[in-house]
């Protein structure tokens, strides 16, 4: 069932509504979008909270992760009430209370490669809040798979990084780009994090899935952008396609 933009909802998203070449059709786009997002973490907590206020109108959130006290520093839906409770359900939450019209649904479990196929087939884009490289090998090959877009974010110390993959024969995927660098595997346990960086690329990795589902902008398609939250400075950097990638490469 489709959702309308009502007068109330209108004026909601008026600040949005009212830049130039957003109007009130974008925002009910985005008011019948639905969203899967794959950890709640802190890059996930600051992506969901954005997606949602913007009028994202279904969201669906997957962790098997509970909260722990060293999460509160940077993953901003969690409370100290939240101590001990899966994520999901903290930041379902968390949510519900920024706009009660939402539809968030969670998993508080890992999924399996047929689960997530039907999850992602479900949804018109994936945002990849996770922190390590088996879940995002995994949906950089199913998104190939199922044809749908994938936002990726990571943060770690100083350092964030996003790219977007959009579905194309000519464009690259997570593995063009993982096989260019020596993966990161450390987490933020071992290496530590500023609080603000996870919220940068979060905020930055909501910015770009409405920007894809709304056709509004120009997205990070085979591009990664880097950022140096030392020195400020942000970079941006081609990835070629891979001919040879076993992912995306027939």
């Amino acid at each position: 069932m489709l959702k309308r933009l009502t007068t109330e909802n209108a004026m909601r998203y008026s600040r949005q509504v009212l830049l130039a070449g957003f109007d009130l059709e974008k925002q009910e786009i985005l008011l019948n979008s639905k969203v899967l997002q794959i950890g709640a973490g802190g890059l996930g907590c600051a992506a969901s909270q954005y997606l949602v206020s913007a009028g994202v109108g279904y969201m669906t959130l997957v962790d098997d992760d509970i909260v722990e006290e060293s999460n509160l520093q940077r993953q901003v839906l969690h409370s100290e009430a939240s101590l001990g409770a899966n994520k999901c359900v903290s930041a379902q939450r968390a949510l519900l209370a920024m706009n009660s019209t939402a539809d968030i649904n969670i998993f508080e479990k890992r999924l399996s490669d047929e689960e997530l196929s039907q999850q992602i087939d479900a949804h018109h884009i994936v945002l990849d809040c996770s922190d390590n490289i088996e879940t995002r090998n995994q949906l950089n090959r199913l998104c190939i798979q199922r044809q749908k877009p994938l936002v990726s974010g990571a943060a770690i110390r100083m350092e964030g990084q996003l790219c977007s993959f959009l579905p194309g024969t000519d464009n690259a995927c997570y593995q063009c780009l993982s096989t260019m660098f020596t993966e990161q595997q450390l987490s933020c346990v071992e290496a530590g994090v500023m609080s603000p960086v996870v919220g940068v690329i979060g905020a930055m990795q909501a910015l770009e899935c409405i920007k894809i589902l709304t056709h509004f902008g120009e997205p990070l398609s085979n591009k990664l952008m880097l950022f140096d939250a030392k020195s400020m400075d942000w970079q941006t950097f081609v990835i070629p396609k891979n001919p040879g990638c076993s992912v995306c490469s027939s």
